[in-house]
């Protein structure tokens, strides 16, 4: 009886979250694809799928002519990729800039504080990620608290137009996703052992080279992971630049949504979105690559 209960717990914790994967990863994937390679028409849904099921047995008919369309028209959807890949990557380094001091206090710290910097750092999560952003628009606002401060204070005669610019991008990203960061961050650096740090120091180590010796290169993994925690999700953002940013600032998620609700070409709006799927596997096959290299 236990000997079935152990063979049973085993195969419903490993077929639970396989059959989730399938059920709300890899079937909506092949949607996508289906549809990317699907002819558009002016109907309910509005496409003809190349893979379906008919009375004549499973058939498969795909068109290549969304693809050709992003091809043809690549210079208005260029600047979105580029602009997308640009804003996320820069959106990524300052969080990581911000959280690794943040992840090494936290790792440093008692136990008992440990857990309340952990509570502080996830609270942001608690409220909506909308409010947040609506919080956010009434700091930067020309009217807005952070210009209504510094003209109070005889810093600046007119307000700093913070809107609609890239700052403003990477305040709501940031805002967004360094919890995201600091977590993978100092689950790397509270398994540091201490007594590595201090032989170095005894045998004479400067911080720096304590840093760039041992608690750099034993971190890379959270850095790695924590990196791709934000840049995946903040390539193919939405809502921070629709709210916060400008024309300047378009990017691949307001591309996708145009073509969805407006304009509605499924078919191209998912093509769009198997790009944006294929520019976000390249660092997440970099990082496999960087790891096999380690471990090497």
């Amino acid at each position: 009886m236990n000997y079935f209960l152990q063979r049973f717990g085993r195969l419903f914790v490993i077929w639970l979250p396989l059959v989730w994967l399938i059920l709300f990863f890899m079937l909506p994937l092949i949607e996508m694809i289906n549809v990317s390679f699907s002819e558009a028409k002016r109907a309910v849904p509005p496409y003809n799928p190349a893979f379906q099921f008919g009375p004549d047995g499973i058939s498969f008919q795909p068109v290549a002519d969304n693809y050709l369309l992003i091809y043809k028209y690549w210079e208005d959807y260029l600047w979105p990729a580029i602009n997308s890949i640009r804003l996320a990557f820069f959106s990524t380094l300052y969080c990581l800039l911000l959280a690794y001091p943040m992840a090494w206090w936290i790792a440093r710290s008692n136990k008992p504080l440990q857990h309340i910097l952990l509570i502080l750092v996830l609270m942001p999560f608690w409220t909506s990620s909308l409010l947040r952003m609506y919080a956010l628009i009434g700091l930067l606002n020309p009217n807005g608290f952070i210009n209504d401060i510094l003209i109070w204070a005889g810093f600046i005669v007119t307000p700093i137009q913070m809107m609609q610019t890239d700052f403003s991008i990477y305040s709501g990203m940031v805002l967004s996703y360094l919890p995201l960061m600091i977590l993978p961050l100092y689950a790397s650096l509270v398994r540091l052992d201490s007594s590595i740090i201090e032989a170095a120091a005894d045998l004479g180590a400067r911080k720096l080279d304590i840093f760039k010796t041992i608690i750099l290169p034993l971190s890379v993994p959270g850095i790695i992971a924590g990196c791709l925690l934000v840049f995946i999700p903040a390539v193919g953002e939405f809502v921070i630049p629709a709210l916060l940013g400008g024309p300047e600032q378009l990017m691949l998620g307001k591309v996708i949504w145009t073509e969805f609700f407006r304009n509605r070409d499924w078919p191209v709006a998912a093509a769009i979105a198997i790009i944006l799927i294929a520019i976000i596997i390249l660092p997440i096959v970099y990082a496999r690559y960087q790891d096999k290299e380690g471990i090497s």
